[in-house]
This record gives C-alpha cells, structure tokens and sequence, in this order.
C-alpha cells in the first residue's frame, strides 16, 4: 500500500474543480511544488496542469486533481491542503508537519526534509517516493 504524498479537504477539492473549470480548455488540475523564495526561504508554487508530467505524483478528491512535483514529494508527506476564506483573504491553505516557521506576512515558509525513518517507526503504510 502506498502512501498518499498529501491529502485534500472537500474545499480544497471543490476550489481545484473551479478553478479548472475557469480555465477552460485542456486544464487537467493543478500542480504544486516547492521553489525558493520570499523571507521564510521556500514557497509553495501552484499552476494549471494541461499534461501531467510522468513523474509527478497524483493525488485525486472528489473529481479533483493535484499533482506533486517529484523534488517537493518529501517536503510535502503528510501535508493536508485546504481553501479557505475569510474576511480579507482567500486562498489554498497548508497544514504541513514539515514547516518549521514562516515569515509574518504568511507568504513564504522554511521547511525540513520529512523523516522516512519516524514514519516507517510510526507503522504508517510505505512510503512511494518518485
């Protein structure tokens, strides 16, 4: 059994439907990956999926799906993405166990390679990486 790289909530599935829907055309899902920036030292980076990279891994919700950039897989194990809104923002949401601190402004994050080894103690199914 392998291990789902993150998970989605029923708002984020239902706002990655939309937004291919807004899209139009050949718009498949979404892809995140991790990039370096902002103050914190890493983003999280999403953009339209129109052909899948092979090597991506697939994560599917409701109709919705995300696709894991392999060089963010270990970055993002165990993460659970969600949309929310509130009064003076929207937008995809990140509760990651990998994030170690993140900058004021809530744009950018620092976070560690997740560790294979507690997960593998923790009896947590195996982990496909790749």
């Amino acid at each position: 059994m392998a291990f789902a790289v993150m998970t989605l909530t029923d708002a984020a599935a239902d706002r990655v439907k939309a937004i291919v829907g807004n899209a139009g055309g050949t718009a498949r899902g979404i892809r995140i990956a991790i990039k370096k920036g902002g103050c914190a030292g890493m983003e999280y980076a999403i953009d339209l999926v129109t052909d899948p990279n092979p090597k991506d891994d697939l994560i599917e919700r409701a109709g919705a799906s995300v696709w894991i950039a392999p060089e963010a897989v270990l970055y993002l194990l165990g993460t659970q993405m969600d949309f929310e809104v509130t009064t003076l923002r929207s937008g995809f949401t990140f509760n990651n166990p990998n994030q170690t601190s993140a900058c004021g402004c809530g744009e950018s994050v620092e976070l560690k390679p997740a560790d294979l080894a507690a997960l593998a103690a923790s009896g947590a199914p195996t982990v496909r990486v790749g």
